[in-house]
């Protein structure tokens, strides 16, 4: 893997999403995110500036807010960032447009995945404004955004011993989910029944969620490919096909 040297990588965590109300969809980090971070809260920027002298590892987290923390839990905060994730810098998110410039000055090229979240891409957008106009002054900062993907998920193919075992544990975890369905399987159950014991199987085991939708198909339903209705009752003689896997530590 060859090193890039020259520029900084800007990372986001996956934006949250409204259910209804003041309630939110269930949180699932960004996966490159997390790969890089292993920080799982939301409203979060991962920078990676490998030429900067001191700070090659930034995390701009949520602050500290006792009354927030009662309402969605407990926050790292900025000491947390350092401590339990080894950045070598940490900043609230408000301090994002007056910090990130400053690991920018340097660099020539920032790497950053359009597309994600549309509010981040606009504003890289006014980031770049910004370092044209400083290039034309001072001589310096960067003059282009390449898409980290093809590097980061390259690196991403190749595992360490603890990677494997990680998969490993989901594989483990996957099995007995549908051991469990198998044993819950009868005439007269339905779809939405196994797809709850698989759930709960997983839950028990360690697995904060399903990787995908589960699918429990039962009958006629087992020929629509992406079918994740589960609300039919299993008819006797039915084939019930079921496409489910487990999440551990997902990097």
């Amino acid at each position: 893997m060859r090193r890039v040297s020259g520029g900084i990588a800007i990372f986001p965590a996956a934006p949250t999403a409204i259910r209804n109300g003041d309630v939110e969809h269930e949180y699932r980090q960004d996966t490159d995110f997390y790969y890089l971070t292993g920080f799982e809260e939301p409203n979060a920027v991962a920078v990676l500036a490998p030429d900067h002298p001191e700070h090659k590892f930034v995390l701009f987290v949520q602050p500290k807010d006792r009354e927030r923390e009662v309402w969605t839990g407990w926050r790292s905060g900025e000491e947390g960032a350092k401590r339990d994730y080894g950045a070598d810098a940490a900043f609230t998110m408000d301090k994002l447009d007056e910090e990130l410039p400053k690991l920018a000055v340097k660099a020539d090229r920032i790497y950053y995945r359009f597309g994600g979240d549309p509010t981040f891409d606009l504003r890289l957008v006014g980031w770049m404004r910004r370092f044209q106009r400083q290039r034309q002054r001072e001589g310096t900062g960067p003059t282009s955004v390449i898409d980290p993907a093809e590097l980061l998920h390259d690196m991403r193919l190749i595992k360490s011993f603890d990677d494997l075992e990680l998969l490993r544990r989901a594989i483990d975890i996957t099995c007995e989910g549908h051991l469990g369905a198998i044993q819950a399987i009868k005439p007269g159950a339905n779809e939405y029944e196994i797809e709850a014991v698989i759930r709960y199987v997983f839950r028990k085991n360690g697995s904060p969620r399903s990787g995908y939708a589960p699918i429990v198909a039962s009958g006629a339903n087992a020929t629509v490919l992406h079918y994740t209705t589960n609300n039919q009752p299993i008819d006797d003689g039915d084939l019930v096909l079921i496409d489910a896997g487990a999440e551990f530590n997902t990097r």
